[in-house]
């Protein structure tokens, strides 16, 4: 018999807390962002200040981008298993307060003048920032999900999810304001500077930073206030009046439970969970292609999304037709160009793409957008690689072109697999595991970030002769197999989400959950039916 508290929040009109929790949700993942994407900038200022305008070594610089997306993916995996096992609000206003603490951490890193010992410091306070985003991910979206109606709640786990544009966006802002006052204040602002490094470069990537923690550290208040939802206490903790008295409390479902939040007398208790654990033999035959789909689809996405983060850059300092070379940059005028580009295609490419999906998502289903986006990168990938000598030796207008090309690879990547693989991992699941296979699937796909930031930094590097200074460097034959290289893995995350991916459109979290387990018992009807008529069969023919 369904849990009436539950019912009613499927059925639950739009209301005030839902856009309350969409915000509150939402700005730990505009802190993510933040804090992932302003890292590309900051580097350059660092290359400038301790490095003295020379190209970071390889290995320090995929260091620098792996370490962060590694506490990230072991953050989910942590805190996506305390959130089954001690509640979602217990561990969500923690991986707040360590996303706030670290990203301050990460501005007051020892040292000021040792190449070293900074770079240890930075790298062990973004490795515990990465923690809390790491948490952050399968908790916003499990507590979304279970907190949303049915009819619309895919457009609000979207909606949280593409606060992630918004934080781009601003952690983009906050560089440029950064650099355009700290240059303006007097420190390396004309041509005759540029040689020589302000010592007020060293405050303005600790401040770019630290501002990061400034929005999750105003909604920390509001994140401690929010209930358990209903899910998880109706049925993990197994209290149906406790989680019809906290719905009560922030929503106006009161007339459809009004029954439940009685205590005289006392509703019989929940039946027991079923017996079987994570990946057991049961969980696997009923759960495990729905892990499979998500983990992998989600591998397959970050490593085209984050790798475009890192063409890009390239991409510009050929378009640019002015290579970017630290030795001839102002410091603030190297990180702004970088924080520009990011406003740009953030703007114009990544925000438009979570907005449809936040429109589209509920009217056209996940299955579908994602299988969209995935073939529409293939065919950007495929058009922009194929010929990609051509683009950079004709005119102006066919380099813009390309430009706008590539820039639809960031709006389908977020109308498409990366908003989606975020948003099904919440919805297919049982409750008491929801969080943790979210985690799992979120962990693979930060390895497969780190497969394409590392891997990308370490295939574009070249070893210049002379100095044997590494570089990265935008050769035309290696874009080229770059791009076909992506376009094989969009390809590769078609013929996945076709085959493994169920659609979860328009269904409550409890009907997406029991389904496949009706489908497994009607299979374990069946065989003993033909056993039985075999049984008999041989029969019949032995009384003959």
């Amino acid at each position: 018999m369904p849990i009436k508290v539950l019912s009613s929040l499927d059925a639950a009109r739009i209301q005030w807390y839902h856009f309350k929790a969409i915000i509150v949700a939402g700005m730990g993942l505009f802190t993510d962002a933040y804090d992932l994407f302003c890292i590309a900038p900051v580097m350059k200022i660092i290359s400038h200040v301790y490095y003295h305008g020379d190209s970071i070594n390889t290995a320090v610089l995929s260091t620098s981008y792996a370490i962060a997306l590694l506490g990230t993916a072991a953050g989910q995996l942590v805190f996506g298993y305390l959130g089954d096992r001690v509640g979602r609000r217990r561990v969500y206003g923690l991986c707040l307060a360590i996303m706030i603490i670290s990203s301050f951490g990460c501005g007051f890193s020892v040292c000021t003048t040792r190449t070293s010992c900074v770079m240890v410091s930075l790298g062990f306070f973004r490795f515990i920032l990465g923690l809390g985003i790491g948490g952050d991910y399968p908790l916003s979206a499990t507590i979304m999900s279970e907190f949303a109606n049915k009819r619309t709640r895919g457009a609000f786990i979207a909606a949280v999810f593409s606060m992630q544009g918004l934080g781009i966006l601003v952690s983009s802002a906050v560089t440029m304001a950064v650099c355009v006052a700290f240059k303006r204040g007097g420190g390396g602002g004309s041509e005759t500077e540029k040689e020589e490094v302000p010592s007020e470069a060293d405050v303005a990537w600790r401040l770019i930073l630290m501002i990061g923690a400034l929005p999750a550290a105003l909604t920390f208040y509001w994140r401690m206030l929010m209930p358990e939802t209903a899910r998880y206490t109706a049925l993990v903790e197994n209290n149906i009046v406790q989680a019809a008295k906290d719905m009560e409390r922030v929503m106006s479902i009161t007339d459809d439970i009004s029954d439940e939040t009685t205590t005289e007398p006392p509703p019989p208790p929940l039946p027991l969970p079923p017996s079987y654990t994570l990946f057991s033999l049961r969980f696997l035959r009923l759960h495990g292609r729905d892990l499979f789909a998500a983990s992998v689809n989600w591998f397959l996405v970050d490593v085209v999304f984050y790798t475009s983060n890192l063409l890009l850059s390239q991409i510009f300092s050929h378009y640019s037709d002015k290579p970017s070379s630290t030795t001839t940059e102002n410091v603030y005028d190297a990180a702004f160009k970088l924080a520009e580009l990011g406003a740009i295609i953030a703007a114009c490419s990544t925000i438009p793409g979570y907005w449809f999906t936040v429109y589209f998502i509920d009217k056209i289903g996940r299955v579908k957008i994602q299988m969209m986006g995935f073939f529409f990168m293939a065919v950007v990938y495929l058009v922009a690689g194929i010929p990609y000598t051509w683009y950079w030796s004709k005119h102006e207008q066919t380099k813009k072109g390309f430009m706008v090309l590539y820039g639809l690879v960031f709006f389908f990547s977020n109308f498409g697999p990366n908003t989606t693989t975020f948003i099904i991992p919440a919805e297919l699941f049982p409750a008491r595991f929801r969080s943790t296979c979210h985690g799992i699937s979120g962990a693979a796909g930060k390895l497969g970030a780190i497969v394409g930031t590392v891997g990308f930094l370490w295939a574009t590097e070249k070893v210049e002769e002379g100095d044997h200074m590494n570089n990265v460097y935008p050769d035309v034959n290696r874009m080229r197999a770059a791009f076909l290289i992506l376009g094989g893995v969009c390809i590769a995350g078609i013929f996945v989400t076709y085959f493994f991916t169920k659609e979860t459109m328009g269904r409550s979290l409890e009907e997406n959950e029991h389904e496949q387990e009706r489908v497994n018992n009607d299979e374990s009807e069946v065989e003993p039916q033909n056993v039985d008529r075999q049984s008999s069969a041989s029969t019949l023919l032995q009384t003959q």
